[in-house]
């Protein structure tokens, strides 16, 4: 009976051993399963993450060389733009020191004519009045009318070197007589007068009208002697020049032509 009890013992123990062992085994195995699976996915999962960290490699190098060549081109640029701000700053220099030269030398220039035309006009200017101050009075007129008193009185005002009361008298003339035989006696004198008052101008324009209403007039070299003085005097050297020229070719006897050829000698002369 003992044996007995001792064998089923035994044999009972041999089966809890036998489905533990087995219960083990299938413990082990799914473990072991999910192990691999976790691996396998961890491994997906670093391939995966391997990737998107060399793309992002990939496309940070890109940007940054994108960036770095534009940085180099915009360097290049701005230095660029520096040598062609220094440039243009020293072509503006360089233009306003030749601009400041130039009217520095027209300054002078008509410095220098005003002072040799004042030394070679000091006597021919009074000379070229005389024939409208001295002009003879035509055997019609009466010396003691109005008119010619008038005009008397003008060429005495502008002998005392009174200007602007030489001016007035001979534009009272010229206003009220116009068909003058002295009309051109006063026009030239209103010239003559606006002249010393430096009314250039207009002296031009009055001496310019002598030439077109009085063409014949003896007095047309010295009207066009004035004209020439207040181009001079307005700056006007070509015009001047062009004049001197005029009045030397048409009228080679006056007795201002001397005067004329010394002016616009001096005129020449200056560069």
């Amino acid at each position: 009976m003992m044996k007995k009890l001792i064998l089923a013992g035994l044999i009972l123990t041999a089966q809890l051993f036998s489905i533990s062992s087995h219960a083990a085994l299938f413990d082990d195995t799914e473990a072991r399963k999910k192990i691999l699976e976790l691996e396998k996915n961890m491994q997906s999962q670093n391939q995966a993450s391997q990737a998107v960290q060399t793309d992002l490699s990939r496309r940070l190098g890109a940007l940054e060389a994108i960036v770095k060549n534009g940085l180099a081109d915009t360097q290049a640029q701005i230095e660029a733009l520096k040598q062609e701000n220094a440039r243009l700053k020293g072509e503006l220099e360089l233009a306003n020191h030749n601009v400041e030269a130039t009217q520095q030398r027209q300054k002078d220039l008509y410095t220098d004519i005003d002072a040799r035309l004042r030394q070679l006009e000091a006597a021919p200017v009074a000379v070229a009045a005389q024939p409208a101050l001295e002009a003879a009075a035509p055997a019609t007129v009466d010396k003691n009318s109005q008119e010619y008193q008038l005009l008397e009185l003008a060429n005495g005002l502008s002998k005392e070197s009174k200007h602007k009361d030489a001016f007035n008298a001979y534009d009272k003339f010229v206003k009220d007589y116009p068909n003058s035989a002295f009309s051109a006696d006063a026009i030239y004198g209103l010239g003559y007068s606006q002249f010393a008052l430096k009314n250039y101008k207009s002296a031009i324009a009055t001496q310019q009208k002598l030439l077109d209403t009085h063409a014949e007039s003896p007095l047309v070299p010295d009207a066009m002697l004035n004209m020439a003085n207040s181009q001079i005097q307005l700056g006007l050297v070509p015009g001047a020049k062009k004049t001197l020229r005029d009045l030397i070719a048409k009228f080679p006897n006056s007795d201002v032509t001397p005067t004329a050829q010394k002016r616009l000698k001096a005129l020449e002369a200056i560069r």
